[in-house]
């Protein structure tokens, strides 16, 4: 089968070019002007933005938090994605039992996403408590078998990793080629914040971001990116950035000339407040870790981002309801479950947020939410770019249209979007996966299972 997308603006991270894109089957054949091929299926992209499926490196579909699960699964979860541009997801595994090797959550994530998923998908090994040699030896095993070239570590929560097992594992990751992705928030500072907060009956939403405040993230970040320079430039990627004294920290590694990491911030940190807490019930629904800052922080990460200083823009996808999980916060917000949606928001608030308001290019738009994330997680060509031999995950928007977002008009399980009557200009027309279109307008088309598991290869960092 045959298909012309013609008279659309082709972008890439380099380029914005009026073209014409051929499919055959499921790829990309060629990319040009005045392309005609006998037979074929015509899609007319006039006055429309040609977009490679965007590709979130940071999803939890189905998380397990011992007390409850994320109310998106592999389903509900990639249909979202789907519909809001994405056609490609490396998800984060939950953690494990308590002192489970690297293997128990592969096979269960296999068992939870497999048959389930409408768009491509990888996953994100976990380390957890421990890093000792069965675990260091099974990263490079489950690397070779599975196609998981990157392992996500934490530190903080009761799962995380002491400084010397980080070291460790930051040595393996060096020798092997395997990239690491970090949640940077200072434990002992959270920890000691968050009880002293519940004894003094400080238990309202207002006070979830002043128990996690920048100087945690800043910290972990600083310590993070130290630890990999002492590791011979171990490849690190700091997920969620979320604060001006963070972005301080990852400046001062890239001015010192420190190479092998990159730095991802999330959409919510671009364009959400932490004045949301405010609200004593309302507030429920924005509590995530790290929490929403100041007006000030995203102010400097657009910047960064309008300078090339970070790499991608992800979601940290991780939806509860508000009317019922939230709601187990609403005496003590540190039993409220932490995350929130957002993999269906990100393209559109992206694009409409940082292009329709010059922030950034239409060029780092794609570069930020479709060929980095490629690129840093071995998915590259094959993800991330319209080029001939590349999967035929396109996105077609319509620069002029417009919409409220509204969670009445969302995909996801969610009964609740933190965007609620955010006015957008550019709204997605068209998505397709491997050459199939799955999304026309606001209208899901595609099907339970058509995703595929992506083996993934060497991290452009490593």
């Amino acid at each position: 089968m045959k298909t012309i997308i013609k008279n659309g603006t082709v972008v890439t991270e380099k380029d914005c070019i009026q073209s014409d894109v051929l499919i055959e089957g499921e790829t990309i054949k060629e990319v040009g002007a005045g392309i005609n091929a006998e037979g074929a299926e015509v899609i007319d992209a006039s006055g429309k933005l040609v977009l490679p499926g965007a590709v979130d490196v940071h999803t939890h579909m189905d998380l397990d938090v011992g007390f409850t699960r994320a109310c998106d699964d592999f389903y509900t979860g990639t249909v979202a994605a789907a519909a809001g541009g994405t056609t490609t997801i490396v998800d984060h595994m939950a953690f494990g039992p308590a002192l489970c090797d690297l293997w128990h959550q592969v096979e269960e994530y296999h068992r939870i996403a497999d048959k389930k998923a409408v768009i491509d998908y990888g996953f994100h090994g976990v380390l957890q408590e421990r890093a000792d040699e069965e675990i260091l030896s099974q990263m490079k095993e489950i690397a070779d078998k599975e196609g998981i070239t990157s392992f996500k570590l934490y530190l903080t929560y009761d799962q995380m990793l002491s400084d010397r097992d980080v070291f460790a594992v930051l040595k393996k990751a060096k020798e092997e080629g395997l990239l690491i992705p970090v949640h940077c928030e200072n434990d002992g500072i959270i920890f000691n914040l968050r009880n002293r907060f519940v004894k003094e009956g400080k238990t309202e939403a207002k006070y979830h971001p002043k128990s996690r405040p920048a100087e945690a993230e800043a910290e972990a970040v600083n310590r993070m990116l130290y630890l990999a320079e002492a590791a011979g430039e171990a490849p690190l990627y700091i997920v969620h950035l979320s604060s001006r004294k963070g972005l301080n920290e990852v400046l001062a590694a890239r001015e010192r000339g420190q190479a092998h990491f990159g730095v991802e911030t999330c959409t919510q940190y671009l364009t959400l407040e932490d004045s949301l807490y405010e609200d004593p019930k309302e507030g429920l629904k924005a509590i995530m870790s790290p929490p929403l800052r100041k007006k000030e922080d995203a102010e400097a990460l657009w910047k960064a981002l309008s300078e090339d200083m970070l790499d991608v823009i992800a979601t940290d996808h991780c939806p509860f309801t508000f009317k019922e999980q939230k709601q187990r916060g609403s005496e003590d917000f540190t039993k409220c479950p932490n995350g929130a949606p957002g993999v269906e928001e990100r393209l559109p608030v992206i694009y409409s947020e940082g292009v329709g308001n010059g922030k950034i290019t239409l060029q780092q738009l794609v570069k930020y939410l479709s060929a980095n994330p490629a690129r840093i997680f071995g998915l590259y060509p094959k993800k991330g770019v319209i080029a001939a031999g590349s999967d035929a995950d396109i996105v077609l928007l319509d620069p002029e249209k417009e919409r409220i977002l509204t969670a009445s008009e969302m995909h996801g399980a969610a009964d609740y979007t933190c965007y609620e009557g955010m006015k957008l200009k550019g709204d997605i027309d068209l998505v397709m996966q491997r050459g199939k279109v799955i999304v026309r307008g606001r209208e899901f088309t595609g099907a339970k299972g058509d995703g595929r598991y992506l083996k993934r290869g060497a991290s452009s960092l490593a």
